[in-house]
């Protein structure tokens, strides 16, 4: 037995979150499912050394979640794959250190929001995210109470009616990213202009306070550990391509559907 980390791809939109929960689908309970039907552990806790990058919540997806345990050396990226549901797929591993630990050996995480908003106040979504990029305590961006002052490193892209907006950080209270998002929003709207405010050693709660925006446009894209190399199962990696590509069309698809039944009731056509 040695230990590996696994890079995992997922569609969160069907699980109540990442880590494992009794009595609903979770992506860490379908991954514990496989590794048990594998024999690589009996189903007691967890695996020997097991530990996660992160814990994504309902609805959001990953790219490059990244889990680690003790395993023998023939479990592939794409021998998991073999036990595990098409919405998961391992697509990378690296050999780690015994020592290795998947949450606190990661130097760097990278979340990335699509966020559809056309028409908006562009120049006001560029100056807020540069408000908050830097070191900063975000108490009010977040339901936890302690350790919320973090470093952030921001990007934003426009992808036609979409701005794509990624948060960088070593580590992410719950819910920051989202409600990140949630301001950017509200002040891209108009709603509010107080980002300086929100900032501040003030506490906001009520109206005052910053909601979270939904979930599943949030995808987890990357995990750094300078200290592993990763090396990509060509055969998992090809095949969870080909999963996600008709999963996008799929998608794509029902949207085409939406926006047909839309135009038909917003103009309806003249039959007679």
């Amino acid at each position: 037995m040695g230990h590996r980390a696994f890079r995992v791809a997922y569609d969160g939109s069907r699980y109540h979150g990442f880590q494992r929960q009794p009595d609903v689908p979770t992506v860490e309970g379908e991954l514990f499912c496989a590794l048990q039907a594998l024999g690589v552990f009996d189903g007691d806790h967890r695996p020997t050394g097991y530990a996660a990058a992160g814990r994504t919540d309902r609805g959001v997806s990953a790219v490059a979640q990244t889990v680690s345990f003790d395993c023998p050396a023939w479990l592939s990226p794409r021998a998991l794959n073999s036990e595990l549901p098409s919405a998961i797929r391992a697509w990378a591993s690296a050999e780690a250190s015994p020592a290795f630990h998947a949450t606190h050996d990661a130097t760097h995480r990278e979340y990335t929001y699509h966020l559809h908003a056309p028409n908006v106040a562009l120049h006001r979504v560029r100056e807020t995210l540069s408000a908050l990029d830097g070191t900063h305590d975000f108490h009010n961006l977040t339901p936890d109470t302690d350790r919320t002052r973090r470093t952030l490193e921001t990007k934003l892209e426009t992808a036609g009616p979409y701005l794509r907006i990624t948060l960088r950080a070593s580590g992410f209270a719950r819910q920051l990213v989202r409600r990140v998002v949630g301001l950017l929003t509200a002040v891209a709207h108009g709603d509010r202009d107080d980002v300086d405010r929100v900032l501040s050693a003030e506490r906001l709660s009520g109206p005052d306070g910053v909601g979270a925006a939904p979930p599943e446009p949030l995808v987890l894209t990357h995990v750094e550990y300078p200290m592993l190399d990763f090396e990509r199962d060509v055969q998992a990696a090809a095949s969870a391509t080909e999963l996600f590509e008709t999963k996008r069309i799929e998608r794509e698809t029902r949207s085409r559907v939406a926006g047909t039944i839309h135009r038909m009731i917003d103009e309806p056509p003249n039959y007679q």
